[in-house]
Formats: C-alpha cells, structure tokens, sequence
C-alpha cells in the first residue's frame, strides 16, 4: 500500500492559471506574471491590523533600547538582509537596532546554500550569538511557514523573552505556533511552483518595507514625510538635505547651507536651528529636553 503523499502548502501547489505557461507569447507571459502580482496587494489588505499591531510592538521595543532582529533562510534572509542594511542610512541609526540573521551566512546572500534552511539547531545557535533578550523583537520569515532554521531560531527568542513575530505566506503555519503575532498574507500558488521569491517573496518585502518605516516614524525618524536623520555623506544626500530644510522651514538655499555647516550636518540640529531663529548651542539644547523629538522641540 503505498503511503498518500502529503498535501503541498498553498505556496507549493500547482497554479492553475499557469498550466500553458511555457506555451505562452511573450506579451501574454509577462501579462501572467503581472496577473498574479497583483494579487499581493489584496492579501496585504487583509493583514493591515496585524501588521499595525507588529508596528506598535516593535517600535516601543526598540524605544526602550531593545533591537529588531530578522531571521530568515534563502529568499527570504536575503530581503531580511536588505532592509536591516537600508535603516542606517535612511533613519540614521545604528547598524545594532536592525539586524538580519541569515541561515548560511554571509556567503548565503549572493550564493545559494540551500541546505542551510534545513538545520533547527543552527538557527538556534545564529541567534543565540546574538544574545538575544527580553525588550528585542525577533521577526521570522518563511513563506512556507515551516523552514526549520527560521523555527529554531523564534524557539530560542521567545524562551529567552524576546517578542516574536512570524511573516509567512501560509495560514495556518508551524511558524504561528512560536510566533506572538503571525502577518500571513494569503499570496497562493506561484506561476511557476514553488518559487516563492515570486509573489511570497514580494508580499514579505512589503510587509518588511511596512514594519520598519512604520517603527521608524513612530520613532521620531521622519517628519512631514521627510528623512530628517538622513546623513550627507554624498552630493545627492546633501542635496536632498538641503531641498529638506528649504522646503520645510522656508529658507533660501545659502541659509540652509550656512545652517546645516553650523550643525555639523545634523539635519534634525539645522531645522530647528532655521525654524526657530536660533544657533546650533540652543537647538541643541531643546531637542535634548525633548527627548530628541522634533515636533516637541519645536512646540509642534
């Protein structure tokens, strides 16, 4: 008697709109693809309040000094990867707050070490490197939900007290089970099966994109829909700089310039500085009784 196989998870199975796939005119190929891509949108739709709830979590964590740690294997470590190392540059913030943990490691983001997602016991040790504790978040990624390394790894956070959050393509998931909060977009079957860096992969760049800019403004990082902890460190970073204090306090281009100089660069120094008539000493000054925040400190 032969043993019934399993039935595939949602992210696994056949698409049934993709049967001809191979046979397809070009135009009508990419028009396929663009077809299912569309679908993310609506499964993302679904997950809004989880994902606000996952927002609010992370953000007093990490106002509280805690870290945001990402943890994921192939595809999904990869993205991991990419949005921890665009927080620095985009908030101004330390590259200790968002981090990623890759299952085979640095060598795993440009080459493929599938075998890597296998291990449960390896995740738990990647993140138990981290010294991961209470007041960090942990946000586990894998669109099938059941990757071992990813389940190792939210196991050991959330023995150690780490909040826990799980980003999956699959509902109900092994990942929900460890996860405090589980953002499960319901992307369904790939046009080519099984290549969740497709639409899953797509859907969790979102939700990544979604969780830090949101914790990040909630944080204090951004105002009137500007970076203003952004640093100039080259020539289009320094423009936008300066468009940023224009546009936002009214000055010419010479005064913005003139302020940013006298703030050594810390836009957040400069705006106050132009908005309030004041020098670099004193807007200083009322952003540190601020508690940094630029809207209290400029009695908004």
């Amino acid at each position: 008697m032969k043993t019934p196989h399993p039935k595939p998870r949602g992210t696994e199975e056949r698409n049934p709109r993709s049967h001809d796939l191979d046979q397809l005119p070009t135009l009508a190929l990419v028009r396929a693809i663009h077809r299912e891509d569309a679908l993310v949108l609506g499964a993302l739709r679904r997950e809004l309040p989880t994902i606000a709830r996952a927002v609010d979590l992370i953000a007093r964590s990490l106002a509280r000094g805690g870290r945001l740690i990402y943890v994921g294997a192939g595809t999904s470590g990869r993205l991991a990867a990419l949005d921890a190392a665009e927080c620095p540059p985009t908030f101004g913030v330390s590259p200790r707050l968002v981090q990623a943990v890759m299952a085979g490691g640095r060598r795993a983001l440009t080459k493929s070490v599938e075998g890597a997602e296998d291990s449960a016991a390896q995740g738990a040790r990647d993140l138990a490197a981290k010294r991961v504790g209470q007041g960090d978040v942990v946000v586990g990624l894998s669109a099938s939900g059941a990757t071992p390394y990813v389940l190792g790894a939210l196991t050991v956070a959330r023995r150690r007290g780490a909040a826990t959050i799980g980003v999956t393509a699959n509902r109900p998931s092994l990942l929900s089970r460890v996860a405090r909060i589980t953002i499960a977009p319901a992307t369904g079957p790939e046009v080519v099966a099984g290549s969740t860096r497709l639409k899953a992969g797509t859907a969790q760049k979102l939700v990544l994109n979604m969780l830090s800019t949101a914790a990040m403004i909630r944080l204090g990082h951004v105002y009137e829909g500007w970076m203003v902890d952004v640093s100039p460190t080259n020539q289009k970073l320094r423009r936008r700089a300066l468009r940023i204090l224009q546009e936002t306090t009214g000055a010419s281009e010479l005064q913005a310039v003139i302020a940013l100089a006298q703030a050594g660069n810390r836009l957040r120094v400069a705006l106050v500085m132009l908005k309030m008539g004041t020098g670099a000493p004193e807007a200083q000054r009322w952003l540190k009784r601020a508690g940094d925040n630029l809207r209290r400190a400029l009695g908004e």
